[in-house]
This record gives C-alpha cells, structure tokens and sequence, in this order.
C-alpha cells in the first residue's frame, strides 16, 4: 500500500518504521526534521507538509498530541483534506476525545474521504516491538481496510463499534493503567518502608491474581528510579481528563480515577510533567514522607 504518515513522535516513528518494513510505500511528515530523515534512511519518502503526504495514497495515518494537532494536520492550511483523493481513508491513531474523533469523521465525510478512530495502547515498548493493541471506532468496510494497513505493528486489533467509539475504549484503557500504576505504587512504598525484600515480592505477586503487565513491566523501573518518559504524565493527565469529561456524559460515577487525576496534576505541578507515568509513586512516596532514594524522610526529621 502507499500510506501517508504524520507525526513521527515517539511512538509515531517506530510505527511508521514497521510500516516500511513491512513492504509499503511510506510517505511521511513531521513538525521537526530530523525524526523524517531518519525515516527516510530506513526507506520511506519525505513530504514537507501533511498535503504532500495525503497525495496519491491510499491511506493517511495520523499520530499526534491531541485533538487541535489533529484538527489542524487534517482540516487547516497545507492539511490532508486540501490534496486527499475522493475515498482516501484516513486513520487516526491519536488519543482524542470521542466527540472530537465523531466531529472529524463527519467532516471527512462531508468531503468523500473515510475515517477509523484507532487509538493504540503499548507505550513507546509496544510500538518499538510492533506490538499495540489498537482500539478501531467505524465502519465495517473501512475498519477493514486500515486493519491491513496496521498490522505491521499491532499485537491485538479490535472493531468496537462506530467512529469514537475506539476513543471510547482508549479512555478506558488508560483509567485501568493509571489506576494499576497507582496502586503498583501504592503497594510497592508500603513493601519498601516495611523492609520487605521487594524485587522477591514482585516475582511472586506477578504469579497470582494481582499479576498484570503494568506490574510486570513498570515495577522493575519504578524501583530503579527510570523515569525516562515512554508515555509522560503530562499525556495521561489529558487522556484522564478526556476520560471524566465521557463518564460526566454518560452520567457514570468514577470516583477512582478522579483520584488518581489529582494526584498526576500534582506531579504535573511539582515539575515532573515530562516524567514517565511510572513517576507517580512519586506521588506516593511524597504523601508518605519518603524522599526520592526511598528513605523515610521523617525518621530523618527526628534524628536532626
């Protein structure tokens, strides 16, 4: 297939890099040039704007910050409608709200292009190892199509319903993360406090029912103090806000996740914004008076 690709952060660029290793013709844009050149060397197409990127392909992948970037790659100046051919589909594998994603589906429409909502989940990991569990929101025939066009780096792929609803997913997705890595948090401060031995812990919780793939992959740099961003909380605190502004919608209580909102904007306020979402034990352990190498802050206190 000749697929256009927008947004080479990240996650964006190992996408599209599995894309041209998989045999397509990839033609590809982003805001700064060296991610395009180094796509470029892998062998895709350089476009200088997201027009020239839509020209003459069967498909446009889109995979950016939120709603305005997509909004503005797809329907402003130099955007993807001003050049896409009548039936191009275009695919957006953002985190959007649902009411934004619906909005843009009917705008495409209107101008006889298609539209998938395809938000993906995995972190920078599942992208890198071609691995995401993609969320697919729209019709049949069009969810068909862009499942060819993803699966050179999906794990898992699921039709969920009509456009938005794949947004409506990846807002719970990322509620059942937020919520398992604070608790993973949570849990892992009180073990470390106790003097239990920790890493022993973790292996054995991961054999049980508390065992899940946040536990498995984000305790081990939760201990270590990595917190080099593979998702940042500033990104999380958007999705979690896109998740209460639908259960507010849908009239849903989710006390939880209102929660663990608050305490992500209290990183976010301390400075640890760009931090992975692994930092928020750093919420934990401040609450609990335990400074950043784990030691009790408090016993500190009284000592002096």
């Amino acid at each position: 297939m000749r697929i256009g690709f927008v947004g080479l952060g990240v996650m964006g660029r190992p996408m599209a890099t599995h894309l041209v290793q998989a045999g397509h013709e990839v033609v590809c844009t982003n805001r700064s040039r060296p991610a395009v050149d180094a796509l470029v060397a892998a062998g895709a197409t350089a476009a200088d704007t997201p027009a020239e990127a839509a020209e003459r392909v069967d498909v446009v992948i889109t995979m950016l910050p939120d709603a305005p970037d997509v909004e503005a790659v797809v329907l402003g100046p130099d955007g993807i409608v001003e050049t896409a051919q009548s039936g191009t589909l275009l695919i957006d594998c953002s985190t959007i709200a649902p009411h934004a994603a619906q909005d843009l589906g009917a705008a495409l429409a209107g101008r006889g292009l298609r539209f998938v909502d395809a938000p993906v989940s995995g972190g920078e990991a599942g992208a890198v190892a071609g691995r995401l569990a993609i969320m697919l929101g729209g019709e049949s025939d069009a969810v068909a199509d862009a499942t060819e066009a993803l699966d050179a780096f999906a794990g898992v792929m699921s039709h969920v319903g009509p456009v938005g609803s794949g947004q409506l997913v990846k807002s719970a997705n990322q509620m059942l993360v937020a919520g398992a890595l604070a608790m993973t948090g949570e849990a892992l401060t009180l073990l470390g406090r106790a003097g239990v031995d920790v890493e022993a812990a973790i292996g054995v919780l991961n054999g049980g029912l508390a065992g899940s793939k946040v536990l498995e992959v984000k305790a081990p740099t939760m201990l270590a103090r990595d917190f080099t961003p593979g998702f940042r909380l500033d990104l999380h605190a958007k999705d979690l806000k896109i998740a209460l502004a639908a259960a507010e919608q849908a009239g849903v209580a989710v006390p939880v996740t209102g929660v663990v909102t608050q305490l992500v904007q209290g990183l976010r306020a301390a400075g640890d914004g760009g931090d992975d979402h692994g930092a928020l034990i750093k919420a934990i352990e401040r609450l609990s008076a335990i400074s950043a190498g784990g030691q009790d802050r408090t016993a500190d206190e009284e000592t002096a």
